[in-house]
């Protein structure tokens, strides 16, 4: 697994839109892409999984990606929740 780590900065946190955005991006995937909150983890491409997280502003999250093919899945991901989801 590939690993990087992020805090979540926008103010609403992952609500159902965020968690569409990062599902739709995750679903490009060619193996898994994951997501972690303190104990749990959840599948990327699932925006039901991503809001049983229920991560506010200010959580800390882990993405994971099984293939490093899937590293700029992981990079755009990324981008997408340093930039605020764009809100």
């Amino acid at each position: 697994m590939h690993p990087k780590e992020l805090t979540i900065t926008n103010t609403s946190g992952i609500h159902a839109r965020p968690a569409a955005a990062i599902a739709r991006i995750a679903q490009t995937a060619k193996s898994g892409v994951w997501i972690c909150h303190e104990e749990e983890r959840v599948d990327a491409t699932s925006i039901i999984d991503i809001l049983t997280l229920a991560c506010g502003q200010g959580a800390r999250i882990t993405l994971y990606a099984e293939d490093p093919e899937d590293l700029p899945i992981i990079d755009s991901i990324a981008m997408l929740i340093e930039n605020g989801f764009g809100e």
